[in-house]
């Protein structure tokens, strides 16, 4: 997009993941008459109906920090038992040409949201969710291991294979 300064801000106001995604990949597309790829993320916690869910970059409010996403997040846990904070990152991308043609892929990871956050890398939600395989939270890997097998890596993995098909099409 660093090339494109004067493209049109879109606004993230769907009800899911895919409608933003989607949303902003055929904006672009079209607007640049190029493949356009955009995505967008959500943290599903089960013990709260799925909330924080699309809105998890503003769940405590337009123009909240990380933090004080994931402070609201564990106050609304408190005193839930550990076994019942399973959550559920999705990261839907949406693939766009200029005509509007879209395809859409989901990556997700699954894990359990702690009560006290832990680690210093990543952003987000990444202190407070615990990774089982790994046993810590992304926060605590490394980038290089958040990298491989984060619910962002799993779609842009499956984004990859498809570019490679639009490639043989041509």
């Amino acid at each position: 997009m660093a090339e494109f300064p004067d493209a049109p801000e879109v606004v993230e106001d769907g009800e899911t993941c895919e409608a933003n995604a989607v949303k902003k990949a055929v904006t672009i597309a079209r607007w640049t008459g190029l493949t356009a790829i955009a995505d967008d993320t959500g943290l599903m916690v089960s013990a709260l109906g799925g909330r924080p869910g699309v809105m998890a970059a503003r769940y405590a409010g337009a123009g909240s920090t990380y933090e004080e996403n994931w402070r609201k997040l564990l106050r609304e846990l408190k005193g839930v038992p550990r076994a019942q904070r399973r959550a559920r990152f999705v990261t839907v991308a949406a693939i766009a040409d200029p005509s509007g043609k879209v395809r859409v892929v989901e990556g997700v990871l699954d894990g359990l949201i702690v009560e006290e956050p832990a680690g210093r890398h990543g952003f987000g939600y990444d202190p407070v969710f615990w990774v089982p395989e790994f046993g810590r939270t992304l926060a605590e890997l490394t980038p290089e291991e958040k990298n491989r097998i984060s619910h962002r890596a799993r779609a842009f993995a499956k984004v990859r294979e498809i570019l490679k098909g639009l490639r043989t099409e041509d």
